[in-house]
């Protein structure tokens, strides 16, 4: 199989690609703007939009009360207003939407809006809201084996508080919808989301209406990474509602500074651990306790809570285990899905808790990680049995490709020469689940048309965000048809063509609805190839289709792709087909809180080396090298680009991107002089990447492994790297797991008494 090129790069550099600013808008089109609050908690008093009205340009400003169908948006748990009623509950909810014919105007109208609120008690920390009593929903517990009579046999028992930070997203393109009213009362949307059947559902409940009536639209995401999985909806909703009710179209685009303010980030975590382990350094039990700060509404929270207490282990097996979340209800805006979905929180836990005995009993990390490495067959304590573990191939094959030992020996020598310089190595392997958790997301369809002179339309449920799934998908149906790519389009991602979608996400687009679509294919492809057997004379076994020829017993014959095509269409052969999708296997019992929720999982190893100027705290990466289990790629420059993104986004998140709120509920870190996230030369110029050599997955499309989540964890191991720098310099420093590990805590490590 030929490995394509991204087809949205040449657009992309020359600035030739579309976005929902991008587009033309009607005539007529209103602009919305939003109108927050400034307040994390408490009563609204009044709410006073007489003088905003009589503004020239603002044609309406609504409220709670111009919602002709249902107040929320909700989607596990309906416990999210579109816009405020009587409580605020963070600061940035929206109040009211003010539509006017122009930004500037609405702008203007937004500073006239009197409000008062009386303010009530403010809850920011999870572990506050858990003294409160303040949930989202019942904790969940998922246990393996007895943690009590494992510690009973440990050797070494030791305890921990882990805290890690939140990330904002900081897509290129902000949230954002274009909502036109169509006739009969129909609203077709363009949104920017990876869920356009989530904004289907919301804006159709909001509005009163059946989602028949709703159809949205999306051409490309410029950048999601999780953000705009339900994040989406209340920007399309409001779109739509102003258009729903004005006639006319309606566009709602948030400025950077607003959505930094008003959406919801990665989600902070505060978790105790307790691990016990053998004088062989096996890990008899594990438990923790995951906080999470769920922020004022449910969200995704509580599936995110779900995959952290799947991935608590990481990659390694544990024969005792019991994990617990609780989704802590705080005065902060709903935090939400981001590139892991809890994933990452659960394993930085895990590493830590590694580390620390480590500390404690004067053994290196790598040792205890490598003893504990999962093995074929083992039982994880979801309850799924592992099959094509890559967990010690990778870790044997990362040792070896990149000479572990001389590594370990040159920064052992380093440090002895050095005193204001010191370096860290750590090695971080990874384990990470490929599905959506929640059984029934896991189905995909998929809709082709083959044109009368041969050329084909494609659509599926599949956001293009800048993941490559587009040129994935055409790879598919290239090699299904055996015709070139040029002759192949992606429709846009759109609600009316392919209905009942999941989001593109969990690492699951290109799985789902290339799944879908590579069935669609075939069925016509075996269409085709009767036809061609019935023309030619022969049996349909002697029939196949390459560079655009058909084949009979491998030899060329006289039929042209283009022909075939036509006598099809005289012969009234279906060159349209709508397939499903639905991955197999995958089931998952909350009650007992056991089953085989994933399809198959990413394995890999990284080695990361830093450098720490102990004079001033600062720090650099001098390489990183990673083998990771890629499958059978289908696309090596998209699958290593992901790679190297989701690297540098996980280096981010443990070394500089700081999310920072005050006790009134005040984001801090609001502008991107006041967030800080990795460049060019944040991560490393020394970055190798090897593919795993691997037989694949068949429940990976064409066996090719999802590749959008599971590399970023591997930044985790930056912050052990760091941290191991600093213990070189400082023999009394206490380990502390607290991220990001930026240069302030760095000093502070390095001169802790």
């Amino acid at each position: 199989m030929k490995s394509m090129t991204n087809i949205d790069s040449f657009g992309h550099v020359r600035g030739e690609s579309l976005f929902i600013d991008d587009l033309d808008i009607k005539r007529n089109t209103l602009f919305a703007l939003v109108f927050d609050s400034s307040k994390a908690h408490g009563k609204i008093k009044n709410l006073d939009i007489s003088k905003a009205e009589t503004i020239e340009g603002v044609i309406k400003i609504f409220t709670y009360k111009d919602i002709p169908g249902e107040n929320q948006i909700g989607g596990i748990l309906p416990d999210e207003p579109l816009l405020a009623e009587n409580l605020v509950d963070y600061i940035g909810q929206p109040i009211a939407i003010i539509i006017a014919i122009s930004e500037k105007i609405a702008k203007k109208a937004k500073a006239h809006i009197e409000i008062e609120i009386d303010e009530l008690p403010i809850i920011t920390g999870a572990k506050e809201a858990a003294s409160q009593n303040q949930f989202i929903n019942a904790p969940r517990t998922i246990k393996l084996g007895n943690t009590k009579k494992g510690f009973e046999t440990s050797d070494f028992i030791f305890e921990g508080e882990v805290f890690t930070n939140g990330q904002e997203h900081l897509y290129l393109e902000t949230q954002g919808a274009y909502a036109e009213p169509m006739e009969n009362g129909n609203i077709k949307i363009t949104s920017s989301t990876q869920g356009p059947t989530q904004v289907q559902k919301g804006v159709a409940k909001v509005l009163g209406i059946g989602m028949h009536k709703i159809e949205v639209d999306v051409i490309r995401l410029g950048g999601g990474f999780g953000g705009k999985e339900d994040q989406a909806t209340p920007w399309a909703a409001m779109a739509a509602l102003a258009a729903y009710r004005l006639r006319k179209p309606v566009k709602l685009i948030l400025s950077r500074h607003d959505d930094l303010r008003m959406t919801g980030k990665r989600h902070p975590y505060e978790s105790n651990f307790k691990i016990g382990l053998s004088k062989e350094l096996k890990i008899m039990a594990f438990e923790v306790e995951f906080f999470q700060n769920s922020g004022a509404a449910a969200d995704l929270s509580p599936a995110i809570a779900e995959r952290t207490l799947f991935h608590a282990t990481n990659s390694y097996f544990i024969p005792n285990v019991k994990t617990t979340v609780y989704s802590c209800k705080t005065n902060l805006p709903p935090n939400t899905a981001f590139r892991g979905f809890g994933g990452p929180q659960g394993m930085f836990v895990m590493e830590a808790a590694i580390a620390k005995v480590a500390h404690e009993i004067g053994v290196t990390s790598k040792e205890i990680q490598e003893i504990n490495l999962f093995q074929e067959k083992d039982k994880t304590h979801y309850g799924q049995i592992l099959t094509d573990v890559e967990s010690r191939n990778s870790w044997n094959s990362a040792i070896k490709e990149f000479n572990y030992k001389k590594l370990y020996k040159d920064i052992t020598s380093f440090n002895k020469k050095n005193k204001d310089f010191k370096k860290g190595i750590a090695l971080m392997p990874i384990c990470f689940g490929i599905s959506f958790t929640n059984t029934p997301m896991n189905n995909a369809r998929a809709l082709v048309h083959v044109y009368q002179d041969g050329s084909i339309g494609i659509s599926t449920g599949a956001v293009e965000m800048g993941q490559g799934v587009n040129t994935k998908l055409i790879t598919i149906a290239a090699q299904s048809f055996s015709i070139a790519p040029e002759k192949i389009k992606i429709e846009t991602t759109n609600t009316t063509r392919v209905a009942n979608t999941s989001p593109s996400a969990a690492s699951s687009t290109a799985d789902l609805n290339g799944k879908a679509l590579l069935k669609a294919c075939l069925t016509i492809v075996k269409r085709l190839k009767n036809l061609a057997a019935k023309e030619l004379k022969v049996n349909v076994q002697e029939i196949s289709l390459h560079d655009e020829l058909v084949y009979v017993k491998d030899k060329k014959s006289t039929l042209t792709w283009k022909v075939l095509i036509e006598k099809a269409m005289l012969e009234r052969v279906a060159l349209t087909e709508n397939a499903h999708y639905a991955t197999p296997i995958i089931h998952y019992n909350k009650t007992d809180e056991k089953g085989h929720p994933f399809a198959y999982h990413v394995f890999g190893t990284a080695i990361l080396t830093s450098t720490v100027d102990c004079i001033r705290g600062t720090y650099a990466f001098d390489s990183i090298k990673i083998v990771h289990d890629y499958g059978k790629s289908m696309s090596k420059g998209i699958d290593l680009g992901q790679v190297e993104g989701a690297l540098a986004q996980g280096i981010g998140w443990m070394t500089m991107e700081e999310i920072a709120y005050d006790k009134s509920g005040m984001l801090l870190s609001n502008a991107l002089s006041t967030y800080k996230i990795p460049d060019i030369f944040s991560i490393s110029e020394d970055i190798n990447i090897k593919p795993l050599d691997t037989k694949g997955n068949e429940m990976a499309i064409l066996k090719s492994k999802a590749v959008g989540e599971p590399p970023l964890m591997y930044g985790i191991g930056a912050y052990f790297a760091i941290q191991n720098a600093i213990k070189e310099f400082n023999p009394n420093y206490k380990m502390n797991f607290h991220t990001p590990m930026t240069p302030e805590k760095v000093l502070m490590g390095l001169y802790q008494n």
